[in-house]
């Protein structure tokens, strides 16, 4: 059955192929992008920026003026900073903050009145594993993560006698732009920082499993079928074995020695 869709973020990564598979399966889709780029999918774009408020509610409206409806959001538009906790530029930490939590707040809230009227629909929200453990010198963007799955866990029960669903999505390591995005946002060190030796050491093994990470196709045709599942589940984890292990492992083994695995693994010393 078509839906009509808004999908948030569509110029690279999960946004833009999972924009263009639903279009292909003859799905009405309407994706944002920052700045207007021409397409040569069926894909109706749309300028927004995840903090400019009036930008958010204009591209809702334009969607219920052409449709009538929102069947299914998709909250996947973000950005990602890295460096020190103690150092960051508190600019960077608004930006983080301001577009992985608060517009995406903002975009669901100008949906949901549009999905109560019309009788339910279904919102998918990406969280990340980063989500579901603190990632060390990406301790922003595992808070923009956490805040992201609190708030889904309340607003599910919240909306549930309004037949809305939230649908959280945990991805691993994939191979987007996200490791070049992240350079631009990241923690101004130099040898004077304390933090300068370690934080370079952590962060190259961050860019090298993001380098080896699962091709975007991947995960946006698993979203895919989640769209056009009837009953899909609340959480979908997606990402290697290792990856999908080490929740299980944070959820059952002892806080302590769970932080000296992950210490290891990042080469914290």
């Amino acid at each position: 059955m078509k839906k009509i869709i808004l999908i948030t973020g569509i110029s690279s990564g999960f946004g833009k192929q999972t924009a263009r598979i639903l279009a292909e399966k003859g799905h009405s889709v309407y994706g944002t992008v920052r700045r207007y780029t021409s397409s040569d999918t069926p894909v109706h774009y749309l300028t927004m920026d995840l903090t400019d408020h009036d930008s958010i509610k204009s591209a809702v409206k334009t969607v219920i003026e052409k449709e009538g409806r929102i069947d299914v959001l998709i909250n996947n538009a973000g950005m990602h900073t890295g460096g020190p906790a103690e150092t960051l530029p508190i600019d960077n930490i608004r930006l983080q903050m301001d577009t992985n939590f608060t517009g995406m707040v903002q975009i669901t809230r100008e949906v949901l009145p549009v999905m109560r009227n019309q009788g339910g629909g279904t919102i998918i929200n990406f969280s990340s594993i980063g989500g579901l453990m603190g990632l060390p010198f990406q301790s922003y963007y595992s808070a923009s993560k956490f805040a992201i799955e609190g708030f889904s866990e309340a607003l599910r029960m919240e909306v549930n006698r309004f037949n809305i669903r939230i649908i959280l999505i945990n991805p691993g390591d994939f191979k987007t732009s996200n490791s070049a995005n992240r350079r631009n946002y990241l923690s101004p060190t130099d040898e004077q920082d304390p933090y300068y030796d370690q934080y370079t050491r952590t962060l190259k093994k961050i860019e090298e499993d993001e380098g080896k990470g699962w091709p975007p196709e991947i995960l946006a045709k698993k979203l895919v079928s989640i769209v056009e599942n009837n009953h899909p589940r609340q959480r979908y984890i997606i990402g290697s074995f290792e990856q999908k292990l080490s929740v299980y492992l944070k959820a059952f083994l002892p806080g302590k020695l769970f932080r000296f695995i992950l210490q290891d693994y990042y080469k914290i010393r």
